[in-house]
């Protein structure tokens, strides 16, 4: 087939294949280009032999590309679009635009496309330009499985008024029966299925599956209608270790904590509905409640080795009593008392020739006074007053972190957990041989038994706390650095305001949010 001849050319197809010969020593390739450009379906495929035909002025037919189909289909490799191009000029498609539809329903119709065909908006049609002319269903991915669990008490403190008397009130702890409903999880979907472009069913995928977090000793999973329920083994609290729901031990005591009791010491909450008498200490691995509107008075040592220390009547320390916890501490009022929380420590009212040490200190910004004493935070403090008209020296200091070091700790920590990662492993292998024996052994062989199991006891204990520290720092690393000293009402002489290593004394009363400005004290 000719395609074009003039005075200067022959451009001629053959079987798909397009050739040149050349008639006149005057063509150049600029020539050719103006010519060729009305042909959309010529494609050039070898320009260094159109180039060479053309400087040469060769007579010869010399091959140089290919004249393509006049509507080209392409289907998508995920089988899902169907897409044609039309190579005619723009005339030629508005005048046989029957042709052309004609052509796309072969084509459809001899690659079986027959799902979701898109009828071609001819009058808009561009040449060169692809056009859907199928498109399939796309599946729709089921839904996630859905967790919820039981809430636990909001540990949030609250100043209310109730008539003259002010009163530090939470829900502190939240009791468990045994059987109790502790959460539960519907299951992933399946989704929508979907349809290709040739009609073929595209299975959904389900939705993602999620696990119950809990702890295994204390709870345990049932189905019941369609769904997967929590429920707790044992009486207790709720509670949570490494993001885990627990079922803690909970032990009560309807009185006081002193000459009946004894110092306590207990693996799990406890919850005192009186106070803890003077000289008398209450170490716990769960939450403390300490209930009685009195506060505790001169108690020796108060320490949640796991978690929170809530004091609902406040301190009277007298300059002994100290509180730990490994979480927060919520107290009414702190009075010559030591209080250092790992996390954070929220006071009512006032605290008053006390040590106080926590990640963020916070109280009462209506009312809340630091008076004498030292506060001590790592991100910020935030109270109404600070110091007091006779210039009583105050420390409030917040330290920051150095990233550098603590990132360093994390690391060493991690390598210490790796070691004992690996002992564990070959102990329990060990337990685990000697345990097939144990019904032959002699009393010695019992009793190395038993030490190797006790020391692989404290290997685990050791492994879970070292964890807990961890993750600990983990989350200060990852906490802003926006370090500050809140005071909003009013900060007396004799204040000391100390962010990092720069400090300053009050000499006279102001208030507001200090920080660092431009490596400065903003005082």
């Amino acid at each position: 087939m000719i395609i074009e001849e003039t005075d200067e050319i022959i451009l001629s197809e053959e079987n798909g294949r397009v050739f040149i010969e050349i008639k006149n020593n005057s063509f150049n390739l600029k020539k050719f280009d103006q010519m060729t450009r009305k042909y959309a379906r010529l494609r050039i495929s070898n320009f260094m032999a159109l180039k060479k035909a053309v400087d040469k002025k060769s007579l010869e037919q010399i091959e140089i590309g290919s004249w393509i189909d006049s509507v080209e289909l392409e289907i998508s490799p995920d089988k899902m679009q169907a897409l044609v191009t039309i190579y005619e000029s723009q005339s030629y498609i508005q005048e046989h635009t029957q042709e052309i539809q004609t052509i796309i329903r072969k084509l459809l119709a001899d690659h079986q496309i027959i799902y979701g065909q898109v009828p071609i908006d001819f009058q808009k049609v561009m040449t060169g330009k692809p056009y859907i002319v199928a498109t399939g269903l796309h599946p729709k991915k089921g839904a996630d499985a859905q967790i919820t669990y039981l809430q636990q008490a909001e540990k949030k403190p609250e100043i209310k008024e109730d008539g003259k008397a002010d009163y530090f009130d939470m829900n502190f702890l939240v009791e468990i029966k045994e059987g109790s409903w502790l959460g539960e999880k519907i299951p992933p979907r399946k989704g929508i299925d979907g349809i290709n472009i040739f009609g073929q069913e595209i299975a959904a995928s389900m939705g993602e599956d999620l696990p119950l977090k809990y702890d295994p000793q204390t709870a345990y999973e049932v189905e019941e209608v369609g769904k997967t329920v929590l429920r707790s083994k044992t009486n207790g609290v709720i509670g949570e270790v490494n993001g885990a729901l627990t079922v803690q031990k909970h032990l009560v005591i309807d009185g006081d904590v002193g000459l009946e009791t004894g110092n306590l010491k207990f693996d799990g909450s406890i919850q005192v509905k009186g106070t803890v008498m003077p000289g008398y200490s209450i170490v716990a691995s769960g939450d403390i409640s300490i209930e009685a509107k009195d506060g505790v008075n001169a108690a020796e040592l108060i320490k949640s080795t796991e978690g929170d220390v809530f004091i609902k009547g406040g301190i009277f320390g007298k300059d002994v009593t100290k509180v730990e916890a490994f979480r927060n501490i919520f107290i009414k009022h702190a009075n010559e008392c030591s209080l250092e929380a790992k996390e954070n420590v929220h006071i009512g009212l006032y605290s008053l020739g006390s040590t106080v040490f926590g990640n963020e200190i916070i109280l009462d910004e209506r009312k809340g006074k630091i008076i004498g004493g030292k506060a001590i935070a790592i991100n910020s403090i935030t109270t109404a007053y600070s110091g007091n008209n006779l210039e009583r020296k105050t420390e409030l200091i917040v330290q920051g972190i150095d990233r550098k070091i603590l990132t360093e700790n994390a690391k060493i920590k991690a390598e210490e957990l790796m070691k004992l990662q690996n002992e564990s492993t070959k102990l329990n292998a060990t337990v685990s041989q000697l345990q097939q024996f144990k019904d032959t052994m002699s009393k010695e062989q019992i009793a190395v038994y038993e030490q190797t199991k006790q020391k692989y006891n404290v290997l685990q204990a050791n492994m879970k706390d070292l964890d807990i520290e961890i993750q600990r720092i983990l989350k200060m690393l990852r906490q802003t650095t926006d370090y500050f000293i809140n005071i909003t009402k009013e900060a007396s002489p004799g204040t000391i305001i100390q962010i990092s290593n720069k400090s300053s004394l009050l000499t006279k009363s102001t208030k507001g949010k200090f920080k660092l400005e431009n490596g400065e004290l903003n005082v």
